[in-house]
């Protein structure tokens, strides 16, 4: 009786599981709390979005990770999830065939043992993982869509590599941080054509790790300015004493680092100038005259704040980019929910040039700041695209500490 209770229930499984656009994670490294583990984890078992459960709606039914450490995890999630592991890039997407046999790919390429350069970039192998990827879809004739974690790459060439592969073969692709379709507190979206006089965003962490992140959220809210955006003209990455100096000569950029730390949920008593001893500034002077400022402030926050003057408005508007402070990062079922609508509806939930060009200013401002300051022009930061009309931020119900994955 139980064998015949339990066939039916295996079907009906195996059946929906099928129905299910087929999905492979190319991964650097899978260990608890990595980005693999809050992205692909919820991709395998599900999880909680905007105040509901939600079960896989792609279905992962392929695995490689470049390095497997001794606290990984993929071996056993594979096993538990019924996902094969292959030994190559090419193995994943072709199941082993001959050709492309999935329906869309993720590629987290973010932690693991990897050198850095001079410049204190850590060089994950995005690049090399995207471009066997993209081979194996020329192999193919076909391509799918496709997502990548964080910033393209540390090298400008590289990323536009990347960005130009995916236009080339005409497949959708996704990519970026977390951080803009996070909870917004209080709620705020510039609306599409508004007049921005400058804009400031306030983080903390580490200089590409983290500036990327900062970077993002000012990006996401100053590509609805009028004119749309249009592109970088110059990027200067100061540090230390350096950074109050530039910030007294433009006084604009206090302001509104003072109202977007107002907003921030981790703010430290005392002056931000006592509190941080080891200041970064990005300074962003866009192409069509906006200027814009990130600050990382350790020390002082441990959160990603943003405010801007909006011609028209006394006032500076503000918000804060709510991440969940611990586990299980809730902030990664938005991005996982989206990663799911690139492969479901094959187009792109929001435009990848975001963080084409996210990446091309983080790449100036660490080269700017290897150059100990200078300002470096950007001419090939002419990226251009029209943001989304509506606000893809999550404005769902706010989870508590240690909610269910």
């Amino acid at each position: 009786m139980f064998r015949r209770s339990f066939l039916p229930l295996a079907a009906a499984s195996l059946a929906a599981a099928s129905a299910r656009p087929k999905a492979a994670l190319i991964i650097t490294e899978y260990r608890k709390n990595s980005h693999a583990d809050v992205i692909a984890g919820r991709l395998l078992g599900g999880y909680e979005y905007d105040g509901k459960r939600t079960e896989p709606r792609v279905h992962v039914v392929s695995m490689f990770t470049d390095q497997t450490p001794a606290n990984d995890m993929s071996r056993a999630m594979a096993a538990r999830h019924n996902v094969a592991i292959y030994p190559d890039v090419r193995g994943a997407l072709t199941l082993g065939g001959g050709s492309l046999a999935v329906d869309g790919v993720v590629l987290i390429g973010e932690h693991g043992n990897y050198p850095e350069n001079e410049m204190g970039q850590k060089l994950y192998p995005r690049h090399r993982l995207f471009r066997e990827i993209v081979r194996v879809y020329e192999a193919s004739g076909r391509a799918v869509p496709t997502f990548s974690d964080k910033h393209l790459s540390t090298d400008w060439d590289k990323a536009k590599w990347m960005y130009d592969a995916s236009r080339r073969l005409g497949f959708p692709f996704l990519a970026g941080s977390s951080v803009p379709i996070a909870w917004r507190r209080p709620e705020l979206e510039l609306a599409p054509g508004t007049r921005v006089r400058n804009a400031v965003a306030t983080a903390y962490g580490g200089k590409e790790a983290y500036g990327f992140h900062a970077l993002e959220s000012l990006q996401c809210m100053v590509e609805r300015r009028r004119g749309d955006e249009s592109g970088v003209q110059a990027v200067q990455c100061l540090d230390g004493a350096a950074v109050w100096n530039w910030a007294d000569a433009h006084p604009w950029s206090l302001t509104l680092m003072d109202a977007a730390n107002a907003r921030s949920q981790t703010r430290k008593p005392g002056n931000v100038r006592d509190n941080v001893k080891d200041p970064s500034v990005f300074v962003v002077r866009y192409r069509d005259g906006l200027e814009a400022a990130v600050f990382l402030l350790n020390g002082h926050i441990e959160d990603f704040n943003f405010a801007a003057s909006l011609e028209g408005r006394a006032e500076p508007v503000s918000t804060l980019m709510w991440l969940q402070p611990a586990r299980y990062y809730a902030h990664f079922a938005t991005l996982t929910h989206y990663i799911e609508e690139l492969i479901l509806q094959r187009k792109e939930p929001y435009p990848v040039e975001r963080t084409l060009l996210t990446t091309g200013i983080l790449a100036a401002a660490m080269d700017s700041a290897y150059q100990k300051g200078r300002a470096l022009e950007t001419p090939h930061l002419d990226v251009r695209y029209r943001a989304p009309v509506g606000s893809l931020y999550n404005r769902g119900p706010v989870p508590p500490l240690e909610a269910d994955a």
